[in-house]
């Protein structure tokens, strides 16, 4: 069965992340050398997604310029400058293998730098064509999802939204202390027990662009459609108990970073770490 495609948000301007964004927009920030949004999407295609749609707005130049050179910046090249030769790209080879999992097809829309995040997905909702339903994400977060079993979960409650429900890190260390006043236990950001948050990682039907986002710049998806959806019993929540982490502040860059650095980063499947992704 063929997967819906998915749209990505990538036009934010990421200001808690000034000394990365002032250059860059914040999907092309790096974790591994690789940009976040090359992480999230190697997210849905090692699970079988292949279309995705792109919301562009700050900086969307410099994702277009990544993708319109995505393979040559993957691979290695030979590139012959002999004389009477021909100009590239004639001249040029790619030598690495593409990776299986990345057979994609990316349509890049510019859907404004100010617009907020329902009006992008509105904007970009003319590239859906056919698609009876379509996947949505932020250009800034991680996690181990399994996308077959969110695409169940909608299935099964027939509504025409589900969102990911995530148990938000901790922020700080959790200590339990004794009577006496001594440390009894001590964990370093525990995941917390109790409350849901967004986590991003929506399914839509595709009704749901025509009879829940206006046709206005200064629309938040998270705002009024998403509330309206819920008051119209109309979003359904997916629970997502295993790693999810966003990257808003310097200190999650740096912690996605190490993550990365260990050979084992959470968000990437176990049996596709050194075909797919090294």
């Amino acid at each position: 069965m063929q997967k819906p495609p998915v749209m990505v948000l990538c036009g934010g301007l990421g200001s808690r992340l000034q000394e990365e964004t002032e250059s860059k927009p914040k999907p092309m920030i790096e974790i591994g050398g690789r940009p976040i949004l090359w992480h999230i999407m190697k997210i849905y295609s090692a699970q079988g997604f292949k279309d995705f749609i792109l919301c562009l707005g700050y900086k969307g130049h410099l994702i277009k310029d990544f993708f319109l050179n995505y393979r040559a910046y993957q691979s290695d090249l030979i590139v012959d400058l002999g004389i009477g030769k021909p100009d590239p790209p004639h001249n040029l080879q790619f030598v690495s293998d593409h990776p299986e999992d990345e057979n994609w097809t990316v349509t890049l829309v510019e859907t404004g730098a100010n617009a907020q995040t329902g009006a992008r997905v509105r904007k970009a909702a003319r590239y859906l064509d056919k698609a009876s339903r379509f996947c949505l994400t932020y250009g800034d977060g991680l996690a181990d999802i399994d996308l077959e079993a969110l695409l169940d979960c909608h299935e099964k409650h027939g509504r025409i939204g589900t969102v990911t429900g995530v148990r938000p890190p901790g922020r700080f260390g959790e200590l339990e202390v004794d009577k006496n006043g001594l440390a009894t236990q001590f964990n370093e950001k525990p995941q917390l027990e109790e409350g849901w948050i967004n986590g991003g990682f929506f399914v839509f039907e595709k009704e749901f662009v025509e009879k829940y986002l206006p046709n206005r710049d200064d629309l938040v998806l998270e705002q009024e459609p998403l509330q309206k959806l819920t008051r119209d019993n109309q979003l359904t929540v997916y629970e997502h108990r295993g790693f999810w982490q966003p990257m808003d502040t310097y200190r999650e860059f740096k912690f996605l970073n190490d993550l990365w650095a260990t050979g084992e980063p959470p968000w990437v499947r176990k049996n596709q770490m050194i075909r797919k992704i090294q």
